[in-house]
């Protein structure tokens, strides 16, 4: 049994691993593509190749070796990205050019295919199917200028594509000055004043909002009780049986020694069994009868054991 649980972690494990690196890829898009390059970006070779830019969204370093590029969908697998180069990853809001020399043995970062206008570029995951991200490239985009993914603000996760007459091959894409909403606000409220006020206000509407519903709450269970019947206490005469009064004359006569209680006890399952009795209220009279055998001594005889 402990076998199998230790089994189904493992494989539990495996599958969140598995799920969070698939994830991740997810966080990568095509930043830009150049087609044709006549006077821009040179490689480690010194040629100008076109060239497709990839873009890490997240705040987390993404490994991407394993994953493939092509322009074809009909072969999503065209270019494999090599697993074992350790520079295939990204930091956050980090960006790095493949080149499409069409050659794959000059390096990790080299297609082995060329780009052509009216092509879309696929960025395919590492399952070789999963399309994470593609760009469809105008078929009259003219020599060294860029389709090009332009964020919505510094950290903008809405991405618009356009033409852009001045490509930035490994840089950020967009206003770099531009400030986020709490960089604007740091600006306005330095001391964080405005902050704390609106945090106290919160946490002070919260708790009136819950002290009315548990007022509320109370003041109904109250008005419940009050409109509900109160129930009759209802005396109900009924048998005692023969196993309580033996108990209770058991009782009387260890606590006191005296056939009177037994006595007692008889007249009370009289009383309790809806016997006749006397009409006083709170009062039971024992009378002596002429034909009762209760003071006949031979009645406490009994035969010894031989």
């Amino acid at each position: 049994m402990r076998d199998l649980r230790i089994f189904i972690i493992s494989v539990l494990s495996l599958l969140g691993a598995t799920t969070l690196g698939a994830q991740n890829l997810t966080d990568l898009l095509i930043g830009e593509v150049l087609v044709e390059n006549t006077n821009g970006l040179t490689d480690g070779y010194g040629q100008r190749n076109g060239w497709i830019e990839l873009f890490n969204t997240s705040s987390g370093t993404v490994k991407f070796g394993g994953c493939y590029l092509s322009d074809d969908e009909s072969n999503l697998r065209k270019y494999h990205i090599p697993t074992s180069d350790m520079a295939a990853k990204l930091g956050p809001r980090q960006s790095i050019v493949f080149y499409a020399s069409g050659n794959a043995s000059q390096g990790t970062f080299y297609t082995n295919f060329k780009l052509r206008n009216g092509s879309t570029i696929f960025l395919v995951s590492n399952d070789g199917r999963t399309i994470i991200d593609k760009v469809e490239i105008p078929s009259d985009l003219p020599a060294d200028q860029s389709v090009v993914r332009i964020p919505f603000g510094i950290k903008g996760m809405d991405f618009e594509t356009k033409v852009n007459p001045n490509p930035t091959p490994g840089s950020y894409n967009g206003d770099v000055d531009a400030k986020t909403k709490s960089q604007i606000m740091k600006e306005q409220d330095p001391h964080g004043w405005v902050l704390t006020f609106i945090a106290v206000m919160v946490v002070f509407l919260a708790l009136m909002i819950l002290a009315f519903i548990f007022g509320w709450i109370g003041n109904a269970n109250k008005r419940e009780k009050k409109s509900a019947p109160k129930a009759k206490k209802v005396h109900k005469q009924g048998n005692m049986s023969p196993e309580v009064a033996a108990a209770i004359s058991m009782a009387l006569s260890m606590e006191l020694g005296d056939e009177v209680y037994a006595a007692i006890a008889l007249a009370l399952d009289d009383y309790l069994a809806g016997g006749v009795h006397d009409v006083e209220s709170m009062i039971i009279t024992i009378k002596p009868s002429a034909g009762s055998q209760w003071a006949d001594k031979t009645q406490n005889f009994r035969q010894l054991p031989r």
